[in-house]
C-alpha cells in the first residue's frame, strides 16, 4: 500500500476511531489538569482532524500566535512525536493557578519557575493522553523528556517540521477546550510515522 492509499484509508475508515481515542485521551488529560489545579475543569467535546503539516499553523490560530508548546519524541511500538500547545494567555492563567496566585499575570516573559510549571503541566497532560492511547491499543509507548518553548506557533511547529520527512505525511490534531473560570484552548498534536498508523489500525482490528 503506498502512502496516498494508506492515508486515504485512514481518512475514510479511521478518523472516527482516532477521534474517539483523542476524546478519551483528552478526557484523561482534563482529569489530570483538574487534579493539578485542585478544582473542577470542564471539557468540551474535542475536535479531531487529520491535517497536512502546512495546514496546521492556521488550524491553531495562525502561525504568528504566541503559544507555549511542550514537545516530546515518542518511541516504542509507536514512533513519532507528540506536542501540547496552549495560547500564551491560557498558559499564564494555568501557571498563576498552579503557583497559588504568585505568578505575575502581566509579565511579558515567563520566569524560570513558571517555565518549569508549564513543562510539568504539558508533561502530565501529554502523559495522560499517551497512557490512554497505550491502554486502548495495547501498544507500548515511551515518551522522551519534554522540551518547552514559548514562541510564535510557526516557530514551535518548526521543531517537528524538521523531522517531518521521516515522520509521515499527516498529523492528528485534537483541539480540546477546557473551562474553569476562563476558557482554555489546548491542542494535542500527534505525529506518528506511517508504520505507526498501521500498528494502531492493526491493534484495533481495522487493518
Amino acid at each position: 500500500m503506498d502512502n496516498n492509499s494508506a492515508f486515504d484509508a485512514i481518512d475514510s475508515n479511521y478518523l472516527d476511531v482516532l477521534r474517539e481515542i483523542g476524546n478519551i485521551g483528552a478526557g484523561n488529560a482534563t482529569t489530570a489538569l483538574a487534579q493539578m489545579l485542585q478544582r473542577k475543569v470542564d471539557m468540551k467535546v474535542p475536535q479531531a482532524a487529520l491535517l497536512e503539516f502546512k495546514e496546521l499553523g492556521e488550524a491553531i490560530g495562525g502561525e504568528e500566535t504566541i503559544m507555549a508548546g511542550v514537545y516530546m519524541v515518542v518511541e516504542g511500538d509507536i514512533n513519532g512525536s507528540m506536542m501540547f500547545l496552549l495560547e500564551k494567555e491560557s498558559s499564564r492563567h494555568l501557571v498563576n493557578h498552579m503557583l497559588g496566585g504568585f505568578g505575575d499575570p502581566n509579565a511579558e516573559e515567563f520566569g524560570e519557575m513558571e517555565i518549569s510549571v508549564l513543562k510539568e503541566i504539558g508533561n502530565i497532560m501529554t502523559g495522560a493522553y499517551l497512557n490512554s492511547l497505550s491502554d486502548l491499543t495495547g501498544l507500548k509507548i515511551f515518551p522522551s523528556v519534554p522540551e518547552i518553548a514559548v514562541d510564535m506557533a510557526g516557530a514551535i511547529l518548526s521543531v517537528p517540521a524538521i523531522e517531518f520527512g521521516v515522520l509521515g505525511d499527516k498529523i492528528l490534531m485534537i483541539q480540546t477546550r477546557f473551562t474553569d473560570d476562563i476558557q482554555i484552548d489546548g491542542f494535542f498534536i500527534l505525529v506518528p510515522d506511517l508504520d505507526s498508523y498501521h500498528r494502531i489500525m492493526e491493534s484495533l482490528g481495522m487493518a
